[in-house]
């Protein structure tokens, strides 16, 4: 099993504060990597580093946003001092907007764009320097379901995701010969204190409608939880996945490969 050991990584997860970058960034723990994360604001980065704690994880947050270059290169650039140069960016900071697009101000869309596709260009391009002197690295991009299927009111975040879709497989068709492996996760629908509302039971007894609907359409009849995706993260930012590159690995359930059930 060593060749999915991450002992000696430097992994640096993007909005790792809460969600399923909270969960990827403790799976990259549990295999040995030292972490380091971001996120918007000062009290998020404080909380967030309890909760590591509370798993007995000594992460190390930093404050930055991840539009701004500068501050990107900044960040980057004080993890190399203190630290050492980043051999695993997971790329999960990411919002969205669920608006008809014929109700979406332009300035909303681009802003989903700015965090879900221009913040992984910005952070990529800031680590992959020193990828390339040290002799490779691994950046995982958080894509989505999204990046193939439409959906009513999220078409920013589908353009972005799908747009973020390309953007891994040209660094890795760009980076590859230097020993660089981009791959992206699209996970499925998971079960976090996000989207614990869409699942709450109905004062009827009842299942949230979207929680049927959810169900009705993933093969495995169920939501996934964050452990469904420490497995995936953990193989695509190890060894063992050095021969894959600009791959989606989908952690969905089935619900891309399925049409549905036929009406009764």
């Amino acid at each position: 099993m060593e060749m999915f050991s991450l002992k000696g990584k430097i992994a640096l997860v993007t909005g790792a504060g809460h969600g399923i970058g909270f969960y990827m960034a403790k799976a990259l723990a549990d295999a040995g990597a030292t972490i380091v994360f971001n996120t918007s604001r000062k009290e998020s980065v404080d909380t967030a580093i309890l909760e590591f704690k509370k798993l007995g994880i000594d992460a190390i947050g930093y404050v930055c946003d991840v539009t701004n270059e500068q501050a990107v290169l900044e960040m980057v650039n004080k993890i190399e001092n203190e630290i050492g140069v980043i051999d695993i960016l997971v790329n999960n900071a990411g919002i969205i907007k669920r608006i008809p697009m014929c109700d979406m101000e332009v300035s909303e869309f681009t802003k989903v764009l700015d965090v879900d596709l221009v913040a992984p260009f910005i952070m990529a391009k800031a680590v992959i320097p020193s990828m390339i002197k040290k002799g490779g690295g691994k950046i995982i991009n958080v894509c989505s379901m999204m990046s193939e299927l439409g959906r009513e009111t999220v078409s920013a975040y589908a353009a972005a995701k799908g747009g973020l879709k390309m953007l891994t497989k040209n660094i890795a068709s760009e980076y590859g010969e230097y020993n660089i492996q981009c791959n992206g996760i699209g996970p499925g629908y998971i079960a976090t204190s996000q989207t614990a509302p869409l699942r709450e039971v109905q004062p009827d007894g009842s299942k949230h409608p979207f929680d049927s609907f959810i169900i009705s359409k993933t093969p495995a009849g169920r939501w996934g939880t964050p452990e469904d995706l420490a497995g995936p993260t953990v193989f695509l930012a190890s060894s063992a996945s050095n021969f894959v590159n600009g791959h989606i690995l989908y952690v969905d359930g089935g619900i891309l490969a399925y049409i549905g059930k036929q009406p009764k």
